[in-house]
């Protein structure tokens, strides 16, 4: 896609009531979204395995405000060391490995995160009582993500 028509895009959205925009061309993939007032872009090319964000500052600060709210926390937060999917389970049916309130010990499985169809299983790094869960069972967690509180 040439970089007129991905201009005249973002004009068109930030100028009409079009929050999101998503173009798939045999190129790539174009998703425009406003937010704020602001466009952000995204662009894919195809035959590239990771996406290339061309997106605004703004868009990582939501990213930057995980960390702080963890620092707000009393006591120590366990964050996530890769990106993935985070478990609290080894399997759906199966008991969590830890619940609010529960003891553990430095080196204890307190999830799995799935990245790439390999399960890791991540310890606690330090002993105590986990007082709060901050993952959500299933959902995808970013690098350096709170998932646990242990005091």
């Amino acid at each position: 896609m040439d970089l007129r028509k991905l201009k005249t895009l973002i004009d068109l959205v930030s100028e009409s009531n079009v929050s999101e925009l998503e173009i798939t061309e045999a190129e790539g993939k174009v998703r425009i979204v406003k937010s704020e007032g602001k466009v952000q872009q995204q662009y894919v090319a195809a035959p590239v395995a990771a996406p290339v964000a061309a997106a605004p500052a703004a868009a990582a600060a939501p990213a930057a405000e995980l960390p702080a709210a963890a620092a707000a926390e009393s006591g120590h937060v366990v964050k996530s060391p890769m990106v993935g999917t985070f478990y609290r389970s080894s399997s759906p049916g199966a008991k969590p490995f830890v619940d609010v309130g529960s003891e553990v010990k430095e080196g204890d499985t307190i999830c799995i995160i799935e990245a790439m169809k390999i399960l890791n299983e991540i310890e606690a790094d330090k002993s105590g009582k986990i007082t709060r869960i901050l993952g959500e069972n299933g959902q995808a967690v970013e690098y350096g993500q709170p998932l646990f509180v242990i005091e």
